[in-house]
């Protein structure tokens, strides 16, 4: 999300009625239609998942004033969510997800608070002009006092966190990601994506603004990089950035249909107007956010208009591989993410900078909602795919776009669950990278009632910051993520969600149960974790079903299979293993005339590893 976006939801509201080329949404009958307005009384509907537990924001956060404190994303951590705040952070004991605890609530002006958890070092980005190092409210009076960059907090008691070092960037940190040295496990480095222009020398020396990709001195053209020690973060320092946009072509209008993006913004002093000027002629000079897939040493950087691969072997000297600048408009890119066997990536689009409904029945489906691209064998080429939109019509009075989100651990298949603002919960699947559609969803009706029908805004709670909610309230899913087992969403305004899959034709028991044998201590979703499966009969039988589902192998096979494998489970030790062997041995054969052989061929790895552990 962009956190001045005033102009930018106003420009969107007058254009988006006129939008051509829009995506036919289902009937009125759609289940997310209609839905009752309300903060905690909303109408719900659901396809695919339950919701397990919603908690309200604490009280210390609990007013929509603006943008000033609004939940933003998540970090995983044992047994602990760790949600972001444009105001500081609440700690979640997610020990029974169906009744979360808060463990603290770290008061801390810091938009826009994106977390990121490394042990017991919770880290959190810092942008925009009111900041202060001590974490104060009430503005940046001397600019000794302004913090722009990432804050470092010791949580090794997550009930009372400590800040323990101000990291200070020249264009502060919109967001970021964590990048871990493949050489040495103490040390990992933060890629920063900063959003404003480079802050006077007077209050960080070093900063300089500029419009040459190549002048080593110039802030402006490179993703900041933090080197952290972990056993002494205190002495956490910016090194050289990463200079990935040099020799790219400089960025084309908005042809028909992208909104405008906004002048770039000094943290403090004002914009300014000849740098910002000068920008539009150049090529991209800085993304949004970026996500590291460090098992493959891969990074992928969402930069407004351009798709950008680059290879982070040492992260201390990253190397572009490959760039894509869209052909339909696709500008705004927001996010991205990896299929699991990195031959796909996937890009979202905030389209309205995430405070417009753009998800209403004339919103064009190339804007706004996510983008396949391929990867060449030797990952310098990036080739253009499918699209996907959310796929029921929002009303006026919902902030909908493509926002934040992470892969499902089902083997077989690329998911995607992603947080759609007021849009609410989405599940794509993506493995075939022309055609991909949903398979689940959870949303809510509006905060605010539609226009006509105004009623007063309650009062603030007790205790509450002031402000309370106004018209146009934002709100919705800033970004949801598959942890252990449960789906974890984070609600701007509400609060904090837990989601559970359930069985649908489209996701079966069996897949279910494979995703929950994936787990990991900690997950930050812009550094991917590679998902790797444990010999078990869940797995083979997610291969069976989707081949059940797709008529990738003839029926009287999958049963024949279905029963070979039910017999096998009834055994053990070395006569399961037999069992297997052999049933690999038959599936093997099944290939060559399937209509789904790579499939096939999955299934049978994976009974041959399911012999082998029984062994």
């Amino acid at each position: 999300m962009r956190s001045s976006c005033k102009l930018i939801a106003l420009i969107a509201t007058v254009v988006a009625p006129v939008l051509m080329s829009a995506q036919t949404y289902p009937s009125a009958a759609d289940p997310r239609s209609n839905l009752k307005p309300g903060r905690f009384d909303a109408g719900e509907a659901a396809s695919g998942v339950r919701l397990v537990s919603f908690s309200k924001k604490p009280m210390q956060f609990d007013t929509a004033r603006g943008l000033t404190f609004i939940n933003s994303d998540l970090a995983f951590g044992t047994h602990y969510v760790y949600q972001g705040n444009f105001a500081g952070f609440t700690i979640w004991d997610v020990t029974d997800p169906a009744k979360p605890v808060v463990a603290s609530v770290m008061q801390c002006i810091t938009s826009q608070g994106d977390p990121k958890i490394v042990g017991d070092l919770l880290f959190i980005s810092a942008e925009g002009a009111g900041n202060r190092n001590d974490c104060g409210p009430g503005g940046v009076q001397d600019p000794k006092d302004h913090m722009a960059g990432v804050r470092i907090f010791d949580v090794s008691n997550p009930h009372a966190p400590k800040l323990i070092k101000n990291v200070q960037t020249c264009k502060g940190s919109h967001t970021y990601t964590v990048v871990p040295s493949p050489t040495d496990p103490r040390i990992v480095y933060l890629y920063v994506s900063g959003q404003q222009t480079a802050r006077p020398v007077t209050e960080l020396a070093g900063c300089k603004n500029g419009t040459d990709p190549a002048d080593p001195t110039n802030s402006l053209y490179m993703l900041d990089i933090i080197k952290v020690p972990l056993d002494h973060p205190e002495q956490a320092k910016v090194i050289p950035g990463a200079r990935i946009f040099i020799g790219l072509p400089s960025t084309p209008n908005c042809a028909a249909f992208c909104v405008p993006a906004p002048a770039f913004r000094r943290t403090r002093g004002g914009p300014d107007s000849a740098i910002s000027a000068a920008l539009l002629q150049t090529g991209p000079h800085n993304c949004h956010d970026v996500t590291a897939y460090p098992a493959l040493h891969l990074l992928g950087a969402a930069c407004t208009s351009d798709a950008i691969l680059v290879d982070i072997s040492n992260p201390e000297k990253p190397v572009r591989l490959a760039a894509l600048m869209d052909t339909n408009n696709y500008q705004g890119r927001h996010t991205a993410g990896f299929s699991n066997d990195g031959k796909k990536t996937l890009w979202t689009n905030e389209w309205g900078g995430g405070t417009s409904p753009m998800c209403q029945a004339g919103s064009i489906m190339e804007q706004g909602g996510n983008t396949i691209v391929t990867l060449s064998a030797d990952d310098k080429k990036m080739t253009q795919r499918g699209y996907f939109k959310l796929p029921a019509a929002q009303s006026a009075e919902e902030n909908c776009v493509a926002h934040n989100g992470g892969l499902v651990p089902v083997p077989g298949r690329d998911l995607y669950v992603q947080g759609w603002y007021q849009g609410g919960i989405d599940i794509m699947d993506f493995t075939d990278a022309d055609h991909p559609f949903e398979i689940a969803y959870f949303d809510r009706g509006s905060i605010d009632p539609p226009a006509g029908a105004d009623v007063p805004a309650p009062a603030p709670a007790a205790g509450a910051a002031p402000g309370g909610r106004i018209r146009n309230t934002i709100g919705g899913s800033w970004g949801a993520y598959y942890w252990n087992g449960m789906i974890y969403s984070s609600e701007l305004d509400r609060g904090f969600d837990v989601l559970e899959l359930t069985p649908s034709p489209q996701l079966s028991a069996n897949e279910i149960a494979a995703a929950k044998l994936v787990r990991f201590t900690e997950y930050n979703p812009t550094s991917q974790p590679k998902l790797v499966w444990p010999a078990a009969f869940p797995v083979v039988r997610s291969y069976l079903d989707q081949l059940v589902r797709n008529g990738g192998l003839a029926a009287d096979r999958t049963t024949a299979i279905s029963a070979a494998l039910d017999a096998a489970e009834q055994k053990s030790g070395a006569a399961r293993a037999a069992a297997l062997t052999a049933l690999a041995t038959q599936v093997d054969s099944y290939a060559s005339g399937a209509q789904d052989a790579a499939r096939v061929r999955m299934m049978s790895g994976a009974i041959k590893q399911l012999a082998a552990a029984s062994k």
